[in-house]
């Protein structure tokens, strides 16, 4: 009877009432890997020692403990790491840099609140828009560590308020002022990790991007607060999360509402940013510095999130060269003002392909935008622009109400659209037109638009 029951346990494991139990594939049809189902939440105290910051010298009285603050991660990392540990209390604090070993725990009640001056941001060479560049560090830094944390269910806040009035002032004065022109710093910034989570916390108001992940992989971001106004004053560029040449990365579970986009993969931009890719004779690259860095986006998965107000659900571009295997799924959005945004830049080679958006619930002005990005266009002397290319990009199981299902402008002198379908829709939108003839190869089935 105990082999019996064994094999049924066997049999059953492997299909349910008759039927087998398909596997989880990327949309190039591969295995998704069995990390991306592993979302146990860290256990600091396998972190090693827990160092609480009120024992330190860093208190909540109001002033600035940047200097205590780094002190503090410097000793942890020197002693053979641990954990910096944030008690209940407001604790104001600069730009501070981690090391390996050293991890972050915000505890419930507690929160980090940047300073509103930046001159406690220091300039760096870092990577901001698709560029190699001078700009003002993060509020929380990361470099080059394998094994990095956030975690606990308390704030880190960026305190963005004064930052983004500037913004906005200047841009009275000036309605060209960009990002560069008005420095902000990000909440955080992690670069060269690989094995990080960051899990549990609230990341808000940002003075510019919230959480920007740099050429790293393994990361999950996992159950985050992720939230910048967008009234009655707007947040500029706070977008919640920017994947900036990655690979494997998971976001599940968060809440994402911000002034600007929610999910943007970057990776980034010029006439020659594919060169990590492509030979190109008779081209000397390295005039072009600011595209140290560049690189491809693969194996993502944003999945289980809910959406308030943001620009895009999921964005490509405006900085972004070559993205390969990209999911978001089960997803209820409140009010976005684009589903999924292809934004296609006529001074940089791309190319996005295998992109799955399925199982979504929601309201937004656009299902799907694809349209020419021409923020910060230049050729750098290239006398032909480059070719740009989205392929196997699939739509699916989807209820949506919208005010425009099918924002596509055809370009097919900067891009080619091919191998797109749209399956299982339930559409409402005050234009529905579809235009099939702008994609090569588009497969539309079971797709009801009122």
């Amino acid at each position: 009877m105990r082999k019996i029951f064994l094999l049924l346990c066997i049999v059953c494991a492997s299909s349910i009432c008759g039927k087998k139990v398909s596997k989880d594939l990327w949309p190039d049809g591969t295995e998704i890997e069995a990390w991306f189902k592993q979302t146990d939440n860290v256990d600091i105290k396998t972190l090693g020692k827990q160092y609480r910051i009120t024992d330190y010298g860093i208190v909540n009285d109001g002033r600035i403990h940047t200097a205590e603050l780094q002190n503090l991660i410097d000793k942890i990392s020197a002693d053979g790491g641990g954990v910096v540990v944030v008690p209940e209390g407001v604790y104001m604090t600069g730009a501070v840099f981690f090391k390996q070993g050293v991890h972050l725990h915000v505890m419930s009640g507690g929160m980090l609140m940047g300073s509103n001056n930046p001159s406690d941001y220091p300039l760096l060479t870092t990577r901001i828009e698709g560029e190699t560049c001078k700009y003002y560090s993060a509020l929380i830094n990361a470099d080059g560590i394998d094994g990095f944390t956030i975690t606990g269910k308390g704030a880190i806040d960026g305190n963005g308020y004064t930052f983004w009035k500037h913004f906005w002032e200047r841009r009275d004065w000036n309605r060209k002022c960009t990002n560069k022109d008005e420095q902000r710093p990000r909440l955080v910034y992690i670069s060269n990790c690989k094995n990080v989570q960051i899990e549990g916390v609230n990341l808000q108001n940002s003075p510019f991007w919230t959480t920007h992940i740099f050429n790293s992989e393994n990361v999950k971001l996992i159950n985050l607060h992720i939230y910048s106004p967008a009234k009655p004053v707007k947040a500029p560029s706070t977008d919640a999360i920017d994947l900036d040449v990655v690979k494997n990365v998971l976001v599940k579970g968060c809440y994402m509402s911000v002034n600007d986009d929610a999910v943007a993969i970057k990776g980034g931009k010029g006439p020659y940013a594919d060169a990590f890719r492509t030979k190109y004779e008779g081209i000397d690259l390295s005039k072009f510095p600011e595209m140290e860095g560049d690189g491809e986006n693969r194996n993502i998965i944003i999945e289980d999130c809910e959406y308030g107000f943001c620009h895009g659900c999921l964005t490509l571009g405006s900085e972004s060269v070559f993205n390969h295997n990209i999911i978001l799924r089960r997803i209820k959005v409140s009010e976005a003002n684009n589903l999924l945004w292809l934004k296609m830049r006529p001074d940089t080679p791309q190319r996005y392909e295998y992109i799955t958006v399925e199982d979504i619930e929601g309201f937004g002005k656009n299902f799907i935008l694809v349209a020419p990005w021409t923020q910060f266009y230049d050729l750098k002397g290239r006398e032909t622009t480059p070719m740009s290319y989205s392929d196997h990009i699939t739509m699916r199981n989807i209820k949506f109400d919208c005010n425009v299902f099918f924002n596509v402008k055809q370009m097919e002198s900067q891009y080619h659209l091919s191998n797109f379908t749209f399956e299982n829709l339930e559409i409402k939108a005050n234009k529905n037109e579809l235009h099939k003839d702008y994609v090569e190869n588009f497969t539309v089935k079971n797709v009801t638009v009122k």
